[in-house]
């Protein structure tokens, strides 16, 4: 059997990061998933950025497993 090698009343540090570390990630993959939804939900041709339908056939599945029409 293992044995523990904890020391009792020993603190743990836990690591804090400053804000302005975080917000520029937060702000990235915050805009990444606003374009990731954009493309899911709303990108049926008519306001498409590429011509044609290929994005719509790539999210296909995803729309419908997230609850969006498409037919």
């Amino acid at each position: 059997m293992s044995q523990s090698t904890a020391v009792p009343g020993a603190e743990v540090q836990v690591p804090t990061i400053p804000v302005r570390e975080i917000a520029p990630w937060a702000l990235f993959f915050g805009l990444l998933g606003l374009l990731t939804l954009f493309f899911i939900s709303a990108d049926q041709g008519a306001i498409s950025i590429p011509s044609g339908n290929a994005i719509h056939e790539w999210v296909h599945d995803g729309r419908h497993l997230l609850g969006y029409p498409c037919h």
